[in-house]
Protein backbone atom coordinates (compact mmCIF):
# COMPACT_ATOMS: atom_id res chain seq x y z
CA UNK A 1 0.00 0.00 0.00
CA UNK A 2 1.44 3.38 -1.00
CA UNK A 3 1.69 6.30 1.42
CA UNK A 4 -1.01 8.13 -0.54
CA UNK A 5 -3.35 5.15 -0.08
CA UNK A 6 -2.59 4.90 3.64
CA UNK A 7 -3.36 8.57 4.15
CA UNK A 8 -6.57 8.24 2.13
CA UNK A 9 -7.71 5.39 4.43
CA UNK A 10 -6.74 7.42 7.48
CA UNK A 11 -8.84 10.34 6.22
CA UNK A 12 -11.83 8.05 5.77
CA UNK A 13 -11.50 6.98 9.40
CA UNK A 14 -11.12 10.59 10.48
CA UNK A 15 -14.39 11.44 8.76
CA UNK A 16 -16.09 8.44 10.35
CA UNK A 17 -14.92 9.50 13.84
CA UNK A 18 -15.60 13.23 13.24
CA UNK A 19 -11.91 14.12 13.56
CA UNK A 20 -10.75 17.08 11.46
CA UNK A 21 -7.02 16.90 12.11
CA UNK A 22 -4.97 13.93 13.33
CA UNK A 23 -1.46 13.93 14.81
CA UNK A 24 0.87 10.95 14.44
CA UNK A 25 3.98 11.31 16.64
CA UNK A 26 7.15 9.21 16.62
CA UNK A 27 6.88 7.98 20.20
CA UNK A 28 5.62 4.79 21.80
CA UNK A 29 3.43 4.57 24.93
CA UNK A 30 6.46 5.61 26.99
CA UNK A 31 7.61 8.66 24.99
CA UNK A 32 10.73 6.81 23.83
CA UNK A 33 12.93 8.39 21.19
CA UNK A 34 13.64 5.08 19.47
CA UNK A 35 10.76 2.64 19.29
CA UNK A 36 10.06 -1.00 18.49
CA UNK A 37 8.57 -2.06 15.16
CA UNK A 38 5.02 -2.10 16.55
CA UNK A 39 5.18 1.61 17.33
CA UNK A 40 6.53 2.99 14.04
CA UNK A 41 3.18 4.54 13.14
CA UNK A 42 4.58 7.83 11.86
CA UNK A 43 7.00 5.95 9.62
CA UNK A 44 4.15 3.80 8.33
CA UNK A 45 1.84 6.68 7.53
CA UNK A 46 4.45 8.99 5.88
CA UNK A 47 7.26 6.75 4.63
CA UNK A 48 9.85 8.84 6.51
CA UNK A 49 12.13 6.54 8.50
CA UNK A 50 14.02 9.04 10.69
CA UNK A 51 13.76 8.69 14.46
CA UNK A 52 12.32 12.17 15.07
CA UNK A 53 9.31 13.81 13.50
CA UNK A 54 5.61 14.56 13.82
CA UNK A 55 3.00 14.00 11.11
CA UNK A 56 -0.20 16.06 10.98
CA UNK A 57 -3.02 14.99 8.67
CA UNK A 58 -6.04 17.12 7.81
CA UNK A 59 -8.90 16.35 5.43
CA UNK A 60 -6.92 17.99 2.59
CA UNK A 61 -3.29 18.38 3.72
CA UNK A 62 -0.51 16.26 5.20
CA UNK A 63 2.66 17.56 6.78
CA UNK A 64 5.78 16.22 8.46
CA UNK A 65 7.82 18.25 10.93
CA UNK A 66 11.40 17.20 11.57
CA UNK A 67 14.69 18.81 12.61
CA UNK A 68 17.88 19.68 10.77
CA UNK A 69 19.39 16.22 11.15
CA UNK A 70 16.80 14.85 8.75
CA UNK A 71 16.01 17.59 6.21
CA UNK A 72 17.75 15.91 3.27
CA UNK A 73 16.56 12.43 4.18
CA UNK A 74 12.96 13.55 4.64
CA UNK A 75 13.00 15.51 1.38
CA UNK A 76 14.00 12.36 -0.49
CA UNK A 77 11.65 9.96 1.32
CA UNK A 78 8.57 12.20 1.11
CA UNK A 79 8.88 12.79 -2.63
CA UNK A 80 5.63 11.83 -4.36
CA UNK A 81 3.86 11.02 -1.08
CA UNK A 82 1.74 14.15 -0.90
CA UNK A 83 3.26 14.86 2.52
CA UNK A 84 4.77 18.34 2.76
CA UNK A 85 8.05 18.73 4.66
CA UNK A 86 8.12 21.41 7.37
CA UNK A 87 11.76 22.14 8.26
CA UNK A 88 11.65 22.88 11.97
CA UNK A 89 13.46 26.02 13.02
CA UNK A 90 13.78 27.49 9.53
CA UNK A 91 12.53 31.05 8.95
CA UNK A 92 8.88 31.22 7.98
CA UNK A 93 8.17 27.60 8.87
CA UNK A 94 5.20 27.28 11.26
CA UNK A 95 5.49 25.04 14.28
CA UNK A 96 3.05 22.17 14.73
CA UNK A 97 1.17 24.29 17.27
CA UNK A 98 0.96 27.23 14.87
CA UNK A 99 -0.24 24.91 12.12
CA UNK A 100 -2.99 23.57 14.39
CA UNK A 101 -4.08 27.09 15.32
CA UNK A 102 -4.13 28.17 11.67
CA UNK A 103 -5.53 25.09 9.94
CA UNK A 104 -7.96 23.46 12.36
CA UNK A 105 -11.54 24.14 11.34
CA UNK A 106 -13.69 26.33 13.59
CA UNK A 107 -15.00 24.17 16.46
CA UNK A 108 -13.08 21.29 14.90
CA UNK A 109 -11.73 18.16 16.59
CA UNK A 110 -8.03 17.47 16.93
CA UNK A 111 -7.25 13.77 17.35
CA UNK A 112 -4.27 11.72 18.47
CA UNK A 113 -3.60 8.45 20.28
CA UNK A 114 -3.28 9.66 23.87
CA UNK A 115 -0.78 6.93 24.73
CA UNK A 116 1.76 8.37 22.29
CA UNK A 117 1.72 11.96 23.51
CA UNK A 118 3.21 13.29 26.76
CA UNK A 119 0.99 15.23 29.16
CA UNK A 120 2.50 18.66 28.60
CA UNK A 121 2.66 18.09 24.85
CA UNK A 122 -1.01 17.11 24.80
CA UNK A 123 -1.96 20.16 26.82
CA UNK A 124 -0.19 22.38 24.29
CA UNK A 125 -2.14 20.71 21.49
CA UNK A 126 -5.37 21.32 23.38
CA UNK A 127 -4.43 24.97 23.91
CA UNK A 128 -3.71 25.42 20.19
CA UNK A 129 -7.03 23.77 19.28
CA UNK A 130 -8.91 26.01 21.71
CA UNK A 131 -7.96 29.07 19.65
CA UNK A 132 -10.45 27.73 17.11
CA UNK A 133 -12.95 26.61 19.70
CA UNK A 134 -11.73 23.09 19.03
CA UNK A 135 -11.74 19.97 21.18
CA UNK A 136 -9.44 16.97 21.70
CA UNK A 137 -10.16 13.31 20.98
CA UNK A 138 -7.33 11.13 22.30
CA UNK A 139 -9.17 7.81 22.32
CA UNK A 140 -8.48 6.40 18.85
CA UNK A 141 -5.37 4.78 17.38
CA UNK A 142 -6.50 5.34 13.80
CA UNK A 143 -3.20 4.22 12.27
CA UNK A 144 -3.76 0.78 13.80
CA UNK A 145 -6.94 0.43 11.75
CA UNK A 146 -5.06 1.25 8.55
CA UNK A 147 -1.98 -0.85 9.35
CA UNK A 148 -3.23 -4.31 8.44
CA UNK A 149 0.04 -6.22 8.95
CA UNK A 150 1.25 -4.25 11.97
CA UNK A 151 3.99 -6.09 13.91
CA UNK A 152 2.97 -7.46 17.30
CA UNK A 153 4.38 -6.13 20.56
CA UNK A 154 7.82 -7.52 21.33
CA UNK A 155 8.11 -10.76 23.30
CA UNK A 156 11.90 -10.60 23.76
CA UNK A 157 13.27 -11.83 27.09
CA UNK A 158 14.58 -9.47 29.76
CA UNK A 159 17.85 -9.87 31.67
CA UNK A 160 19.16 -8.69 35.03
CA UNK A 161 22.26 -6.56 35.59
CA UNK A 162 24.37 -7.62 38.54
CA UNK A 163 25.36 -5.02 41.14
CA UNK A 164 29.00 -5.40 40.06
CA UNK A 165 27.94 -3.80 36.76
CA UNK A 166 25.63 -1.07 38.04
CA UNK A 167 27.13 -0.35 41.45
CA UNK A 168 23.86 0.06 43.36
CA UNK A 169 21.08 -2.29 44.40
CA UNK A 170 17.44 -1.79 43.53
CA UNK A 171 16.73 -1.56 47.26
CA UNK A 172 19.08 1.42 47.54
CA UNK A 173 17.59 3.11 44.48
CA UNK A 174 14.05 2.68 45.78
CA UNK A 175 15.09 4.18 49.12
CA UNK A 176 16.45 7.25 47.35
CA UNK A 177 13.29 7.60 45.25
CA UNK A 178 11.04 7.22 48.29
CA UNK A 179 13.01 9.91 50.11
CA UNK A 180 12.20 12.32 47.28
CA UNK A 181 8.56 11.22 47.38
CA UNK A 182 8.43 12.09 51.08
CA UNK A 183 10.05 15.46 50.44
CA UNK A 184 7.40 16.43 47.87
CA UNK A 185 4.51 14.94 49.83
CA UNK A 186 3.68 12.06 47.45
CA UNK A 187 2.71 8.53 48.47
CA UNK A 188 2.63 7.19 44.89
CA UNK A 189 5.16 7.66 42.07
CA UNK A 190 4.19 6.67 38.54
CA UNK A 191 7.11 5.98 36.15
CA UNK A 192 6.41 5.27 32.49
CA UNK A 193 9.74 6.16 30.82
CA UNK A 194 11.42 2.86 30.01
CA UNK A 195 14.96 3.88 30.89
CA UNK A 196 13.83 5.08 34.33
CA UNK A 197 12.06 1.76 34.96
CA UNK A 198 15.07 -0.25 33.80
CA UNK A 199 17.51 1.80 35.88
CA UNK A 200 15.40 1.50 39.02
CA UNK A 201 14.96 -2.28 38.77
CA UNK A 202 18.43 -3.10 37.35
CA UNK A 203 16.88 -4.94 34.42
CA UNK A 204 17.27 -4.59 30.69
CA UNK A 205 15.30 -5.94 27.73
CA UNK A 206 15.16 -5.97 23.95
CA UNK A 207 11.76 -4.42 23.23
CA UNK A 208 12.94 -1.14 21.68
CA UNK A 209 15.04 -0.80 18.57
CA UNK A 210 18.70 -0.83 19.71
CA UNK A 211 17.95 0.44 23.24
CA UNK A 212 18.09 -2.42 25.78
CA UNK A 213 14.73 -1.64 27.38
CA UNK A 214 11.69 -3.56 28.62
CA UNK A 215 8.14 -2.44 27.79
CA UNK A 216 6.72 -1.74 31.24
CA UNK A 217 5.15 0.74 33.64
CA UNK A 218 6.20 1.15 37.27
CA UNK A 219 4.22 2.46 40.24
CA UNK A 220 6.15 2.94 43.48
CA UNK A 221 4.45 3.29 46.86
CA UNK A 222 6.08 3.40 50.28
CA UNK A 223 5.83 -0.37 50.80
CA UNK A 224 5.33 -1.91 47.37
CA UNK A 225 6.36 -1.71 43.73
CA UNK A 226 3.79 -2.52 41.04
CA UNK A 227 5.29 -3.50 37.68
CA UNK A 228 3.05 -3.71 34.61
CA UNK A 229 4.81 -6.00 32.14
CA UNK A 230 4.46 -9.15 30.07
CA UNK A 231 5.77 -11.45 32.79
CA UNK A 232 6.68 -14.21 30.33
CA UNK A 233 9.74 -12.06 29.58
CA UNK A 234 11.08 -12.41 33.13
CA UNK A 235 13.48 -15.18 34.13
CA UNK A 236 13.95 -16.74 37.58
CA UNK A 237 16.86 -14.45 38.47
CA UNK A 238 14.78 -11.34 37.82
CA UNK A 239 11.81 -12.72 39.77
CA UNK A 240 14.05 -13.54 42.74
CA UNK A 241 15.48 -10.03 42.70
CA UNK A 242 11.97 -8.58 42.54
CA UNK A 243 10.81 -10.65 45.51
CA UNK A 244 13.50 -9.01 47.67
CA UNK A 245 11.97 -5.55 47.15
CA UNK A 246 8.29 -6.55 47.01
CA UNK A 247 7.68 -6.08 43.30
CA UNK A 248 4.15 -7.18 42.36
CA UNK A 249 3.57 -8.13 38.72
CA UNK A 250 0.54 -7.09 36.63
CA UNK A 251 -0.37 -7.40 32.93
CA UNK A 252 1.18 -4.64 30.81
CA UNK A 253 -2.00 -2.76 29.85
CA UNK A 254 -3.69 -3.01 33.26
CA UNK A 255 -1.96 0.20 34.32
CA UNK A 256 -4.71 2.28 32.69
CA UNK A 257 -7.36 0.83 34.99
CA UNK A 258 -4.98 1.01 37.95
CA UNK A 259 -4.74 4.76 37.56
CA UNK A 260 -8.48 5.08 38.14
CA UNK A 261 -8.22 3.44 41.58
CA UNK A 262 -6.51 6.34 43.38
CA UNK A 263 -8.61 8.64 45.56
CA UNK A 264 -8.51 11.92 47.44
CA UNK A 265 -6.15 10.48 50.05
CA UNK A 266 -3.46 9.88 47.42
CA UNK A 267 -0.84 12.24 46.03
CA UNK A 268 0.84 11.08 42.81
CA UNK A 269 4.30 12.21 41.76
CA UNK A 270 4.26 12.34 37.95
CA UNK A 271 6.54 13.71 35.24
CA UNK A 272 4.40 15.56 32.67
CA UNK A 273 7.16 15.34 30.08
CA UNK A 274 7.26 11.54 30.35
CA UNK A 275 3.79 10.42 31.44
CA UNK A 276 1.43 9.84 28.54
CA UNK A 277 -1.74 11.88 28.05
CA UNK A 278 -4.12 8.91 28.28
CA UNK A 279 -2.73 7.76 31.62
CA UNK A 280 -2.91 11.29 32.99
CA UNK A 281 -6.58 11.63 32.15
CA UNK A 282 -7.31 8.29 33.82
CA UNK A 283 -6.37 9.90 37.15
CA UNK A 284 -9.47 10.88 39.12
CA UNK A 285 -10.26 14.57 39.51
CA UNK A 286 -10.08 14.34 43.32
CA UNK A 287 -6.55 12.87 43.29
CA UNK A 288 -3.69 15.23 44.18
CA UNK A 289 -0.69 15.34 41.86
CA UNK A 290 2.83 16.71 42.12
CA UNK A 291 4.17 17.40 38.65
CA UNK A 292 7.96 17.27 38.66
CA UNK A 293 10.73 15.60 36.71
CA UNK A 294 11.18 11.95 37.70
CA UNK A 295 13.92 11.93 40.38
CA UNK A 296 15.49 9.00 38.54
CA UNK A 297 16.32 11.25 35.56
CA UNK A 298 19.12 13.01 37.43
CA UNK A 299 20.03 9.98 39.55
CA UNK A 300 20.77 7.78 36.55
CA UNK A 301 22.57 10.57 34.68
CA UNK A 302 25.12 10.87 37.51
CA UNK A 303 26.99 7.60 37.12
CA UNK A 304 28.57 6.07 40.21
CA UNK A 305 32.21 4.96 40.40
CA UNK A 306 31.41 1.36 39.45
CA UNK A 307 29.45 2.44 36.39
CA UNK A 308 32.19 4.87 35.32
CA UNK A 309 34.87 2.21 35.66
CA UNK A 310 32.81 -0.16 33.53
CA UNK A 311 32.02 2.53 30.97
CA UNK A 312 35.73 3.26 30.56
CA UNK A 313 36.32 -0.44 29.92
CA UNK A 314 33.52 -0.54 27.35
CA UNK A 315 35.12 2.36 25.51
CA UNK A 316 38.49 0.64 25.40
CA UNK A 317 36.82 -2.39 23.80
CA UNK A 318 34.97 -0.14 21.40
CA UNK A 319 38.16 1.77 20.61
CA UNK A 320 39.93 -1.46 19.71
CA UNK A 321 37.09 -2.47 17.38
CA UNK A 322 36.92 0.98 15.76
CA UNK A 323 40.69 1.20 15.33
CA UNK A 324 40.81 -2.19 13.64
CA UNK A 325 37.94 -1.12 11.41
CA UNK A 326 39.65 2.15 10.50
CA UNK A 327 42.78 0.26 9.46
CA UNK A 328 40.75 -2.27 7.49
CA UNK A 329 38.68 0.21 5.52
CA UNK A 330 41.56 2.55 4.71
CA UNK A 331 43.80 -0.30 3.57
CA UNK A 332 41.20 -2.21 1.57
CA UNK A 333 39.20 0.47 -0.23
CA UNK A 334 39.83 0.11 -3.95
CA UNK A 335 41.29 -3.36 -3.49
CA UNK A 336 38.02 -5.13 -2.75
CA UNK A 337 34.36 -4.23 -3.08
CA UNK A 338 33.26 -2.39 0.06
CA UNK A 339 29.91 -0.64 0.27
CA UNK A 340 28.31 1.47 2.99
CA UNK A 341 26.30 -1.50 4.20
CA UNK A 342 29.08 -4.07 4.02
CA UNK A 343 31.40 -1.67 5.86
CA UNK A 344 28.78 -1.28 8.59
CA UNK A 345 28.49 -5.07 8.86
CA UNK A 346 32.28 -5.38 9.09
CA UNK A 347 32.40 -2.85 11.91
CA UNK A 348 29.77 -4.82 13.81
CA UNK A 349 31.90 -7.95 13.34
CA UNK A 350 34.88 -6.18 14.94
CA UNK A 351 32.66 -5.13 17.86
CA UNK A 352 31.26 -8.66 18.21
CA UNK A 353 34.82 -9.90 18.80
CA UNK A 354 34.89 -7.90 22.03
CA UNK A 355 33.80 -9.62 25.23
CA UNK A 356 30.41 -8.50 26.52
CA UNK A 357 29.14 -7.03 23.25
CA UNK A 358 25.36 -7.30 22.87
CA UNK A 359 24.21 -5.36 19.80
CA UNK A 360 24.54 -1.87 18.24
CA UNK A 361 23.42 0.99 20.48
CA UNK A 362 21.59 2.78 17.65
CA UNK A 363 20.98 2.41 13.94
CA UNK A 364 24.38 2.73 12.23
CA UNK A 365 25.02 5.87 10.19
CA UNK A 366 27.56 5.04 7.48
CA UNK A 367 27.63 7.61 4.70
CA UNK A 368 30.09 7.86 1.81
CA UNK A 369 30.71 11.10 -0.10
CA UNK A 370 27.56 13.16 -0.50
CA UNK A 371 25.55 10.72 1.63
CA UNK A 372 27.56 11.88 4.66
CA UNK A 373 25.97 15.33 4.25
CA UNK A 374 22.67 13.76 5.39
CA UNK A 375 23.18 14.08 9.14
CA UNK A 376 21.29 10.91 10.12
CA UNK A 377 21.65 9.00 6.87
CA UNK A 378 20.85 5.29 6.90
CA UNK A 379 22.10 3.22 4.01
CA UNK A 380 19.54 0.89 2.40
CA UNK A 381 19.78 -1.60 -0.46
CA UNK A 382 18.36 1.16 -2.69
CA UNK A 383 20.93 3.79 -1.64
CA UNK A 384 23.95 1.60 -0.84
CA UNK A 385 27.04 2.70 -2.76
CA UNK A 386 30.58 1.40 -3.11
CA UNK A 387 33.37 3.13 -1.23
CA UNK A 388 36.09 4.44 -3.52
CA UNK A 389 39.25 6.46 -3.09
CA UNK A 390 39.04 10.23 -3.34
CA UNK A 391 36.21 10.90 -0.86
CA UNK A 392 35.31 10.93 2.82
CA UNK A 393 33.46 8.18 4.66
CA UNK A 394 31.52 9.03 7.84
CA UNK A 395 30.60 6.42 10.45
CA UNK A 396 28.43 7.33 13.45
CA UNK A 397 27.91 4.08 15.33
CA UNK A 398 27.96 2.57 18.78
CA UNK A 399 27.79 -0.63 20.74
CA UNK A 400 25.84 -1.93 23.71
CA UNK A 401 28.12 -3.83 26.07
CA UNK A 402 27.30 -5.21 29.50
CA UNK A 403 29.68 -2.51 30.74
CA UNK A 404 27.87 0.35 29.03
CA UNK A 405 26.86 1.87 25.72
CA UNK A 406 29.10 3.74 23.31
CA UNK A 407 28.52 6.43 20.68
CA UNK A 408 31.37 7.44 18.38
CA UNK A 409 31.69 9.21 15.06
CA UNK A 410 34.75 9.16 12.87
CA UNK A 411 35.20 10.39 9.32
CA UNK A 412 37.90 8.71 7.25
CA UNK A 413 39.76 9.98 4.21
CA UNK A 414 39.73 7.26 1.58
CA UNK A 415 42.78 8.07 -0.50
CA UNK A 416 43.52 11.72 -1.23
CA UNK A 417 40.71 14.20 -0.58
CA UNK A 418 40.28 17.83 -1.64
CA UNK A 419 41.81 20.83 0.10
CA UNK A 420 38.40 22.17 1.16
CA UNK A 421 37.50 18.80 2.67
CA UNK A 422 40.73 18.95 4.68
CA UNK A 423 39.93 22.49 5.84
CA UNK A 424 36.48 21.38 6.96
CA UNK A 425 37.81 18.19 8.57
CA UNK A 426 40.45 20.13 10.51
CA UNK A 427 37.88 22.69 11.65
CA UNK A 428 35.68 19.89 13.00
CA UNK A 429 38.64 18.36 14.85
CA UNK A 430 39.59 21.71 16.37
CA UNK A 431 36.01 22.27 17.46
CA UNK A 432 35.71 18.88 19.15
CA UNK A 433 39.04 19.26 20.94
CA UNK A 434 38.22 22.80 22.12
CA UNK A 435 35.13 21.59 23.95
CA UNK A 436 36.75 18.40 25.27
CA UNK A 437 39.49 20.46 26.92
CA UNK A 438 37.13 22.93 28.59
CA UNK A 439 37.58 23.96 32.21
CA UNK A 440 34.50 25.60 33.69
CA UNK A 441 32.74 26.57 36.91
CA UNK A 442 30.19 24.32 38.55
CA UNK A 443 26.73 25.49 37.55
CA UNK A 444 27.55 25.76 33.85
CA UNK A 445 25.17 24.15 31.39
CA UNK A 446 25.61 23.00 27.81
CA UNK A 447 24.32 26.32 26.49
CA UNK A 448 27.21 28.05 28.29
CA UNK A 449 29.91 25.83 26.76
CA UNK A 450 28.62 25.32 23.22
CA UNK A 451 30.48 28.41 21.94
CA UNK A 452 33.77 26.57 22.50
CA UNK A 453 32.73 24.14 19.76
CA UNK A 454 30.93 26.65 17.52
CA UNK A 455 33.61 29.36 17.44
CA UNK A 456 35.85 27.72 14.80
CA UNK A 457 32.75 27.41 12.58
CA UNK A 458 31.29 30.82 13.27
CA UNK A 459 34.67 32.44 12.59
CA UNK A 460 34.34 31.02 9.05
CA UNK A 461 30.63 31.92 8.72
CA UNK A 462 29.79 28.21 9.00
CA UNK A 463 27.52 26.29 11.35
CA UNK A 464 26.09 22.82 11.95
CA UNK A 465 22.38 22.29 12.28
CA UNK A 466 22.26 19.99 15.30
CA UNK A 467 23.23 19.94 18.94
CA UNK A 468 26.88 19.58 19.92
CA UNK A 469 26.31 16.93 22.54
CA UNK A 470 23.88 14.81 24.54
CA UNK A 471 23.92 12.66 27.64
CA UNK A 472 24.52 8.90 27.31
CA UNK A 473 22.90 6.23 29.49
CA UNK A 474 24.54 3.23 31.14
CA UNK A 475 23.31 0.46 28.85
CA UNK A 476 20.12 2.48 28.44
CA UNK A 477 19.14 5.25 26.01
CA UNK A 478 21.98 6.51 23.88
CA UNK A 479 20.36 9.97 24.14
CA UNK A 480 19.84 10.63 27.85
CA UNK A 481 18.67 13.76 29.65
CA UNK A 482 18.69 16.04 31.45
CA UNK A 483 21.77 17.78 30.03
CA UNK A 484 22.67 18.59 26.46
CA UNK A 485 25.04 20.89 24.62
CA UNK A 486 23.67 23.36 22.05
CA UNK A 487 23.76 27.08 21.45
CA UNK A 488 19.99 27.60 21.67
CA UNK A 489 18.34 27.81 25.08
CA UNK A 490 16.00 24.92 25.88
CA UNK A 491 14.02 24.83 29.15
CA UNK A 492 14.44 21.04 29.23
CA UNK A 493 18.25 21.36 29.29
CA UNK A 494 18.80 23.73 32.22
CA UNK A 495 20.37 21.14 34.52
CA UNK A 496 24.01 22.03 35.30
CA UNK A 497 26.73 19.54 34.51
CA UNK A 498 27.09 17.23 37.50
CA UNK A 499 30.04 15.01 38.33
CA UNK A 500 29.62 11.58 36.77
CA UNK A 501 27.49 12.63 33.82
CA UNK A 502 28.55 11.21 30.46
CA UNK A 503 28.07 13.49 27.44
CA UNK A 504 29.04 13.48 23.79
CA UNK A 505 31.07 16.09 21.93
CA UNK A 506 30.17 15.88 18.22
CA UNK A 507 30.47 18.93 15.96
CA UNK A 508 30.18 18.47 12.22
CA UNK A 509 29.84 20.13 8.85
CA UNK A 510 27.56 19.10 6.00
CA UNK A 511 27.85 20.30 2.42
CA UNK A 512 24.85 19.04 0.43
CA UNK A 513 25.81 17.13 -2.68
CA UNK A 514 29.47 16.99 -1.68
CA UNK A 515 30.53 15.73 1.76
CA UNK A 516 29.80 15.51 5.45
CA UNK A 517 32.19 15.39 8.41
CA UNK A 518 31.57 14.69 12.08
CA UNK A 519 33.99 13.75 14.85
CA UNK A 520 32.56 12.55 18.16
CA UNK A 521 34.05 11.58 21.48
CA UNK A 522 32.36 10.85 24.79
CA UNK A 523 33.30 12.77 27.94
CA UNK A 524 32.81 12.26 31.68
CA UNK A 525 32.07 15.35 33.76
CA UNK A 526 34.66 15.58 36.54
CA UNK A 527 35.32 17.83 39.51
CA UNK A 528 38.53 19.82 39.40
CA UNK A 529 39.99 22.20 41.95
CA UNK A 530 37.78 23.92 44.51
CA UNK A 531 39.09 27.25 45.77
CA UNK A 532 37.91 30.71 46.80
CA UNK A 533 36.29 31.15 43.38
CA UNK A 534 34.19 28.03 43.68
CA UNK A 535 34.21 24.50 42.24
CA UNK A 536 36.00 24.08 38.93
CA UNK A 537 34.93 21.29 36.57
CA UNK A 538 36.47 19.60 33.54
CA UNK A 539 35.85 16.79 31.06
CA UNK A 540 37.61 13.42 30.95
CA UNK A 541 37.73 11.96 27.44
CA UNK A 542 36.84 8.26 27.30
CA UNK A 543 36.70 7.62 23.52
CA UNK A 544 40.01 6.50 22.05
CA UNK A 545 40.19 6.16 18.26
CA UNK A 546 42.52 8.07 15.92
CA UNK A 547 41.33 11.24 14.22
CA UNK A 548 42.40 10.60 10.64
CA UNK A 549 45.64 12.53 10.08
CA UNK A 550 45.30 11.99 6.32
CA UNK A 551 42.57 14.65 6.37
CA UNK A 552 44.24 17.12 8.75
CA UNK A 553 45.70 20.40 7.45
CA UNK A 554 48.22 21.49 10.13
CA UNK A 555 48.62 24.91 8.49
CA UNK A 556 45.26 26.10 9.83
CA UNK A 557 45.95 24.81 13.34
CA UNK A 558 47.41 26.88 16.15
CA UNK A 559 50.14 25.46 18.35
CA UNK A 560 47.48 24.89 21.01
CA UNK A 561 45.32 23.01 18.47
CA UNK A 562 48.25 20.77 17.57
CA UNK A 563 49.08 20.13 21.22
CA UNK A 564 45.50 19.08 21.97
CA UNK A 565 45.47 16.69 19.00
CA UNK A 566 48.92 15.28 19.82
CA UNK A 567 48.04 14.81 23.48
CA UNK A 568 44.84 13.02 22.50
CA UNK A 569 46.62 10.72 20.06
CA UNK A 570 49.21 9.88 22.70
CA UNK A 571 46.40 8.63 24.93
CA UNK A 572 44.87 6.67 22.04
CA UNK A 573 48.13 4.84 21.44
CA UNK A 574 48.74 4.14 25.13
CA UNK A 575 45.27 2.75 25.75
CA UNK A 576 44.58 0.86 22.51
CA UNK A 577 47.95 -0.55 21.40
CA UNK A 578 48.16 -3.19 24.18
CA UNK A 579 45.18 -4.95 22.56
CA UNK A 580 46.57 -4.99 19.01
CA UNK A 581 48.97 -7.29 17.20
CA UNK A 582 52.36 -6.09 15.97
CA UNK A 583 51.15 -5.03 12.52
CA UNK A 584 48.16 -3.17 13.94
CA UNK A 585 50.36 -1.47 16.52
CA UNK A 586 52.71 -0.16 13.85
CA UNK A 587 49.76 1.14 11.87
CA UNK A 588 48.36 2.86 14.99
CA UNK A 589 51.73 4.42 15.69
CA UNK A 590 51.59 6.07 12.25
CA UNK A 591 48.06 7.40 12.75
CA UNK A 592 48.76 8.77 16.23
CA UNK A 593 52.10 10.40 15.35
CA UNK A 594 52.75 13.95 16.46
CA UNK A 595 52.13 16.72 13.95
Amino acid sequence: MKVTERIAKLRSLMEEKNIDMYIVPSADNHQSEYVGEHFKAREFITGFTGSAGTAVITRTEAGLWTDGRYFLQAEQQLEGSGVELYRMGNPGVPTVLEFIANKLEENGTLGFDGRLVAVDEGKEYAKAASTKGGSINYVYDLVDEVWEDRPALSTEKAFALDEKLVGESTESKLARIRKVMEEVGANVHVITSLDDVAWTLNVRGNDVAYSPLLLSYLIITMDQVDLYVDETKLNDEIRANFDKVNVVLHPYNDVYEAMKAYGSEDTLLIDPDRLNYALYYNIGENVHTVEKQNPTVLMKAMKNDVELSNIRNAHIKDGVAMTKFMKWVKENVGKMTITEMSASEKLEQFRAEQEGFLWPSFEPICGYGEHAAIVHYTSTPETDVELKEGALFLTDTGGNYYEGSTDITRTFALGEVSDIEKVHFTTVAKSMLNLANAKFMYGAMGVNLDILARKPFWDMNLNFNHGTGHGVGYLLNIHEGPSGIRWQYRPSETTPFEEGMVVTDEPGIYIAGSHGIRTENELIVRKGEANEYGQFMYFETITFVPIDLDAINPEIMSEEDKKMLNDYHKQVFEKISPFLNEEETEWLKKYTREI
